[in-house]
């Protein structure tokens, strides 16, 4: 059986840097695959608000769960050989809240 995933598109742009100055430069755009709703888990996060800052409970979200898919699809790679039993216990703190 096919296992689906919800589909994304992503595009970051550089707006400043430290300075305050404009920045011209290319944005990145990606498209990208993940085994749940980010946007479920985003307002989820916003309700639980766990920084007191929903923008920083909307960062957290989307790089958690792009961060978590790359690592669930590369499990074996010896790069999260020490994260991933730390990553299981932080899982299940945040979704206790």
């Amino acid at each position: 059986m096919e296992k689906r995933s919800h589909q994304y598109r992503l595009q970051l742009d550089y707006l400043t840097d430290t300075k305050g100055e404009k920045q011209q430069t290319d944005p990145v755009k990606i498209e990208f695959e993940n085994h749940d709703n980010i946007f479920a888990i985003i307002d989820i996060l916003k309700e639980k608000d766990p920084f007191q800052n929903r923008e920083q409970a909307v960062e957290f979200a989307i790089g958690l769960k792009m961060f978590s898919e790359v690592m669930i699809k590369n499990r074996n790679n010896p790069l999260f050989e020490e994260l991933m039993p730390a990553f299981g216990l932080f899982m299940k703190k945040l979704k206790s809240l």
